[in-house]
């Protein structure tokens, strides 16, 4: 691409990446965005808990840089970054939810790896980029070509070169790669595999704005209803068919084999013993990234899942005799809506409901009258006897603080995807007994990700007061990440 300047004018005013770098707060915006959603891989994130995580970066930050640094709260803050004149965040609200999530953009994650490159790295390895661009030239040259009896003379000399290096292995002349072959090679592997998180979400993007289209398109139609479909399905089957499709599908089919994700989870376990990564000090989460890679395509799925859904709607014939009218109200209101998205009123009472539901009270579910009990008091006050009552039992209950265990079960869960509470207690044993137990149960029963296994019971044992062994029967409780 030709950056000539009024392509780089344009992409200076529109581009909310260039606004980003440009913005008063970029530090603030950058590095919170980057430790909230980039390092961790969150793809969504609920408004209360992002206004929460937010309130506190604030907190800390006014007392380092003043009162006056950052003035507005933090659900403001969140607001301006959604809005068209920024950009950088994409706010939702998930299907069967009435709570606002939120979202990185493309634009922003590709400024946050921007600023990431500024920063002065240790070593930078050249080797192994080199090696990687004569293997991929070697595919590209021996993949489209179509004379046999080169693609079997290559063969044959890389057969040759394997039979060589055998037969040096069996005289004894292993070749090995030093520390600095090895740190080079891991810091690229690093690079791809945070490149490929950034690209899952730039490809479901795409698909979000094909449905944003498809969506306007059906507000807007005015023709016939076969048009339409074919219109849509056409341009549908051309992204699908198109070289970033056909690339996310392969990618996707590769990585959901079993076979693959065993080898991946080999390989980077043995790489992570290495001496000379270990020496880097590479971030855990690198040892799990194909699990990362697996959430953020199916992110991506989902999204195309929800395109499907919609026209299924839209097909549905019956629904569509039936309520007609209700449809054209709604594409009229979608019309309109669709004209002033460029032009949003400035009243703050644009648009008011009294209530998201309708208030019913019935007569009947009012209670009946009761006459109320009035306590009896007596006048006799009893004397003191003077005898020693003790309060023992007012300081013999146990507390069990769950706070305590949640933190100890997310604390396993950071280096594995799911853990059962036989497990979770064979590192942390019980301290409360059967009080203890019961505040795992509640954990469990409160956590949406959490399974009980009734198929399949575990014995659960510890030690009471008196020291006398006690054991519980339950069905498995697993907890995932």
């Amino acid at each position: 691409m030709s950056l000539d300047y009024a392509t780089l004018d344009t992409l200076r005013r529109s581009h909310p990446a260039w606004r980003l770098l440009l913005a008063d707060h970029a530090p603030l915006v950058a590095s919170f965005l980057q430790r909230v959603f980039v390092l961790p891989n969150v793809r969504g994130m609920a408004q209360a808990e992002l206004v929460s995580k937010l309130e506190d970066e604030l907190f800390h930050l006014r007392q380092s840089q003043g009162d006056t640094a950052f003035p507005k709260p933090a659900a403001t803050y969140l607001e301006d970054w959604t809005q068209e004149t920024r950009g950088w965040l994409r706010k939702y609200y998930p299907p069967g939810s009435d709570e606002a999530h939120f979202d990185l953009t493309p634009a922003t994650e590709k400024a946050i790896a921007w600023l990431e490159n500024l920063t002065q790295r240790a070593f930078v390895g050249t080797e192994s980029r080199l090696m990687t661009v004569f293997e991929l030239l070697r595919q590209m040259v021996e993949g489209s070509d179509a004379n046999p009896e080169a693609r079997i003379r290559e063969l044959e000399k890389r057969k040759a070169e394997i039979d060589a290096e055998i037969a040096r292995i069996h005289d004894g002349e292993l070749a090995l790669l030093d520390e600095t072959a090895l740190k080079d090679r891991f810091q690229q592997v690093s690079a791809t595999a945070r490149e490929l998180l950034a690209d899952f979400r730039e490809v479901e993007q795409n698909f979000r704005t094909l449905d944003r289209s498809t969506r306007e398109r059906i507000a807007l139609w005015e023709g016939s209803k076969g048009g339409l479909l074919e219109s849509i399905f056409g341009e549908r089957d051309a992204i699908a068919d198109s070289d970033q499709g056909k690339s996310f599908r392969a990618f996707w089919d590769f990585l959901m084999s079993p076979e693959r994700q065993e080898e991946l989870s080999a390989l980077l376990k043995a790489v992570f013993e290495l001496q000379a990564v270990r020496a880097l000090q590479p971030d855990a989460r690198l040892k799990r990234v194909h699990y990362d890679w697996l959430e953020a395509g199916e992110h991506t799925q989902r999204t195309v899942s929800l395109l499907s859904q919609q026209l299924r709607r839209f097909l549905d014939d019956q629904v569509w005799l039936e309520n007609r009218r209700i449809m054209e109200i709604i594409h009229h209101i979608e019309a309109h809506a669709l004209a002033l998205r460029e032009d949003i009123p400035k009243d703050t009472a644009f648009m008011e409901i009294d209530d998201v539901a309708p208030g019913i009270e019935l007569p009947m579910e009012r209670p009946l009258f009761s006459v109320s009990v009035k306590p009896v008091l007596t006048d006799q006050i009893l004397a003191d006897d003077d005898g020693d009552v003790t309060a023992d039992a007012l300081f013999d209950h146990v507390v069990v603080d769950k706070a305590r265990l949640a933190a100890q079960l997310r604390h396993a869960l950071q280096t594995r995807q799911q853990i059962m509470l036989e497990e979770l207690l064979a590192e942390f044993p019980m301290e409360h007994g059967l009080a203890e137990l019961v505040a795992y149960l509640t954990l469990a029963s409160e956590d949406s990700k959490a399974l009980f296994d009734e198929a399949n019971y575990d014995i659960v044992r510890w030690l009471d007061g008196n020291g006398v062994k006690r054991s519980a029967s339950l069905p498995r409780m697993i907890f995932n990440r």
